[in-house]
């Protein structure tokens, strides 16, 4: 599989931090060639121009911005989807690199 690049983000970009370094692990324990990287909800539209993701993710505490993504990625082929709040709060690595992965495939 080609390296994939999964973006989260949340509302400052800093507690997603260590969630990325955890589903980094995940994918090398798995084999998996990911670019998994987080940014705050104010930059994410530089981090989508700057960036060709596969996935996006949100952390819980912006869900409300769900719909808002949704449009602005409608028929750029990047699903979009609220990280799992139990997963997200036990900084989960394997089940949302998990959660990407279904979304990918």
């Amino acid at each position: 599989m080609a390296e994939k690049t999964i973006m989260l983000v949340c509302s400052a970009g800093m507690s997603t931090s260590l969630l990325v370094t955890k589903m980094q692990k995940a994918a090398e324990k798995k084999g998996i060639e990911a670019k998994i990287f987080a940014t705050a909800a104010g930059d994410a539209d530089n981090a989508l121009a700057s960036n060709d993701v596969d996935v996006l993710l949100l952390g819980p505490q912006v869900r409300f911005m769900l719909s808002q993504f949704q449009q602005k990625l409608e028929g750029k082929d990047i699903p979009v989807e609220v990280i799992d709040m139990r997963a997200y709060g036990m900084m989960d690595g394997d089940t949302v690199l998990a959660q990407a992965e279904k979304l990918m495939d």
